[in-house]
């Protein structure tokens, strides 16, 4: 299967994923360090992630995946 990347898409995922964290008062290095991915990538939008690693991120950031998606369309 070929792999499709949509780097608007993935920009908005990791502006999302920032201001939650940021808004958790969360380092990255604790991020890495607890969930064992490298945020910083994630949120500069250059890593294609997995929703199996979405997953992982959300339930860090305790919000569901369907309210996390809301946040994302709402992303510029």
């Amino acid at each position: 299967m070929t792999q499709i990347k949509n780097d608007e898409l993935l920009g908005k995922i990791g502006n999302a994923l920032k201001e939650l964290r940021k808004s958790k008062g969360i380092l990255q290095a604790d991020f890495g360090n607890d969930t064992g991915i490298h945020i910083a990538r994630v949120e500069s939008g250059t890593r294609n992630l997995t929703i199996s690693s979405l997953s992982v991120l959300t339930d860090y950031l305790d919000i569901k995946l369907s309210d996390f998606f809301k946040l994302v369309e709402k992303q510029k």
